[in-house]
């Protein structure tokens, strides 16, 4: 990209990406398996088998030796479709940029093939039930047991396991119970001894599931550590500006998705002989929102052109900034779809009213809002530290 104008390459992935979303829409497709619970394995592995879903990766490994930019383009071209792929968070975007930096060659080999196709899953494991934001307190431990690893503890909010090959589990060697965190991460196969899953009840309609992980004595050779055991903090939060990017373009393609409902029903509905949408009750609400996308798209593309660029200080304060917007917009565009409809927005028929919970979710995951205020204050403004 140069300057505000996409390269046609980009340009040229921007369509190609909404002509398959356009395929699984919304209504006829996603929402059918999220009722069910269901993966949206089908997307998936179209979107693989086209490149899409590596397309951050490196070539020598499968991928498309893009970066961050494009993946998120991705996502967000999903999304607008209503089609948006969480996996892509995590295992493209977290553990395969986190792999790709890090890991072995080995490692590499053995998993960043199939992270760029689609035939291989890997989810990340952070999240636990005492520690929540403050990544600090992480209590999974891992000590040595002669080559071997033990990890014990738990997680919470692991998305995805179900559909995983392993977890990337963020742990503090035994020495580390104090203090500074620094983090050794691990992959975990989700059939290792000692290595359990538990279904979290949500009461959001997604094909995603959330799971709490309980690691018991799980022993792991010691290829399974990835980076340094004694590592710096850097290593771990590589993948999380990524995250964060990413999380900001799926909440812009569903703000896209939502918006583009109400602006055609808009345009049809007719009360008082002319469409609902020339008057300015409902069209000012309408431009107002869309104004608000756009501004947090381009902060969005500004973190993702910042990470591709190497700095990590800048892509951390925009991936932040980016993640806020657009989870607000996103929020506030789908409650304006839904107002447009009227009465026929809460009905399964329009199915605006089941993409609520999954958009309440930007302004809490995979940072809160709250949380992204507290590093604008302090990084951004100076303000002294309040936590």
């Amino acid at each position: 990209m140069t300057g505000f104008i996409e390269t046609e390459e980009q340009q040229a992935l921007r369509a190609a990406v909404a002509a398959l979303a356009a395929k699984y829409s919304y209504r006829d497709y996603v929402l059918p398996r999220a009722r069910k619970g269901e993966p949206l394995t089908e997307l998936w592995d179209e979107a693989g088998a086209l490149g899409f879903l590596g397309v951050n990766l490196p070539e020598e490994y499968g991928g498309g030796g893009a970066g961050m930019y494009e993946l998120a383009l991705v996502m967000e071209e999903l999304a607008a479709q209503g089609a948006g792929l969480l996996l892509m968070v995590v295992s493209p975007a977290i553990v395969g940029t986190i792999l790709t930096k890090y890991g072995t060659e080995a490692q590499k080999r053995k998993w960043l093939p199939g992270l760029a196709d689609g035939s291989s899953k890997l989810v990340f494991g952070i999240t636990e039930p005492d520690a929540g934001s403050n990544s600090h307190q992480i209590t999974t431990t891992a000590r040595r047991d002669g080559e071997d690893w033990i990890l014990n503890g738990r997680k919470i909010f692991i998305s995805g396991v179900d559909q995983a090959d392993a977890v990337l589990i963020v742990s503090r060697t035994e020495d580390h119970k104090t203090g500074k965190l620094k983090p050794a991460l691990f992959l975990v196969p989700v059939d290792a001894p000692g290595f359990h899953k538990t279904q979290q009840e949500m009461d959001i309609i997604e094909p995603d599931h959330q799971f709490t992980l309980f690691l018991d004595d799980v022993r792991l050779p010691a290829d399974a550590l990835v980076g340094a055991e004694d590592a710096a903090i850097a290593q771990l939060f590589a993948g999380l500006n990524p995250e964060r990017i990413m999380g900001a373009a799926m909440a812009i393609g569903l703000g896209r998705y939502a918006i583009a409902q109400a602006v055609a029903y808009a345009k049809e509905r007719q009360v008082w002989k002319s469409p609902i949408g020339a008057h300015q009750g409902i069209s000012h609400p309408l431009a107002q929102v869309k104004i608000e996308l756009e501004l947090a798209s381009l902060m969005q593309r500004k973190a993702a052109a910042l990470y591709d660029a190497g700095d990590e200080f800048g892509a951390a304060e925009a991936a932040n900034m980016a993640k806020y917007a657009a989870g607000e917009a996103s929020i506030k565009a789908l409650d304006q779809a839904v107002q447009t409809f009227g009465g026929s927005g809460l009905t399964a028929d329009v199915g605006l009213a089941s993409m609520l919970g999954a958009a309440r979710i930007s302004r809490i995951a995979p940072v809160s809002r709250e949380m992204i205020l507290n590093f604008v204050a302090q990084h951004s403004l100076g303000l002294p530290r309040s936590y």
